[in-house]
């Protein structure tokens, strides 16, 4: 027999889909019939697999060692990164996490270290999770930027973390708003829309005026913070988030991002290249602003969340006179 205790990590997840983590090799069917058995119980109890786990709650497996153990995937043991993670805000569920410019957010091919391995490998090293837990809940990210995008990602050390998050992203009551320095001046505010459509094959996109056949409706607004009567800081609301929508609808528009190698302007990249040495978009998540939450999340309640700008957009920013900044935040 072997006892399992659900941890803060691994509550509100149905029992079946636990178990299904637990010994991933097993047929849902065995799970079932061991559970009408009561070869697998609940709280000392008899289960239907539906049941929502909470912390605390104890699982029996009245099965031999050899039968589980045959039932369970050998996975590798989690990278230990060593990063240092630079953490805006953090609390037993959640963890919001000032991304840097040229790492990924999350895998795109099998061999690459994201700031989810990153995230896992802090945890691991800080003894809050385990890599026995980690084969029933892995702590992931809610959002993703694109490699050269640096800012805020949002992540979940818990399940019921995870699922919180998502839910605001999905709902678009998370405010999230971004900097970035463009080609050209913009005076005024503006509340712009537009369609969207993805070639999957080259990882680009192209933006319509019109309804667009596949194409999806983007929303975006943009606050000038600063100019230099040539070029403009600007603070950008994402309300909704397809894939390089500012960097591509700022294109549109006739405003290309400073540094942006798929939508930019190439001449004036080769400058910055040459002057600054810049290889990345100056397009950085700065804020969140979160709605009112459950008392279970009572420390991000209502709550602003600023990520300083990394220093090399800071000191372009300054060099060519857009703005005041303080501790890589600008003055607004």
């Amino acid at each position: 027999m072997r006892e399992l205790v659900i941890s803060k990590y691994e509550a509100g997840q149905r029992f079946d889909k636990f178990l299904a983590k637990y010994m991933e090799l097993a047929p849902k069917s065995f799970f079932y019939k061991m559970m009408r058995k009561k070869n697998i119980t609940l709280n000392g109890k008899k289960a239907a697999g539906n049941e929502k786990l909470e912390k605390g709650d104890t699982v029996k497996l009245f099965l031999s060692e050899e039968t589980i153990e045959g039932f369970r995937e050998k996975k590798k043991r989690a990278v230990h990164t060593g990063a240092k993670l630079d953490i805006l805000y953090e609390d037993e569920q959640v963890m919001l996490i000032n991304k840097p410019a040229g790492m990924l957010s999350q895998k795109a091919e099998k061999g690459d270290i994201s700031m989810v391995e990153h995230l896992i490998s802090h945890l691991l090293d800080t003894g809050e999770v385990t890599e026995e837990m980690l084969k029933t809940f892995r702590p992931s990210l809610c959002n993703r930027l694109d490699r050269n995008t640096s800012g805020i990602v949002a992540a979940g050390k818990t399940l019921q973390g995870l699922q919180m998050l998502s839910g605001l992203f999905k709902e678009r009551t998370l405010h999230k708003y971004y900097l970035c320095i463009v080609k050209g001046v913009i005076k005024e505010e503006q509340d712009v829309r537009g369609w969207l459509l993805k070639n999957e094959k080259t990882n680009q996109v192209r933006i319509f005026k019109n309804e667009t056949k596949d194409a999806r409706p983007i929303h975006t607004k943009y606050r000038p913070l600063a100019d230099n009567g040539q070029e403009t800081l600007l603070e950008i609301e994402l309300l909704t988030g397809r894939t390089h929508q500012i960097r591509a609808h700022l294109s549109y528009m006739g405003h290309p991002i400073f540094g942006d190698p798929k939508y930019g302007d190439a001449v004036l990249n080769k400058k910055l290249t040459s002057g600054y040495g810049l290889h990345m978009q100056l397009l950085h998540a700065w804020h969140l602003v979160f709605p009112e939450l459950s008392s279970d999340f009572e420390g991000l309640s209502g709550k602003s969340i600023y990520a300083p700008a990394p220093k090399q957009f800071v000191s372009i920013a300054q060099k060519r006179g857009l703005g005041t900044w303080e501790h890589g935040i600008p003055e607004v």
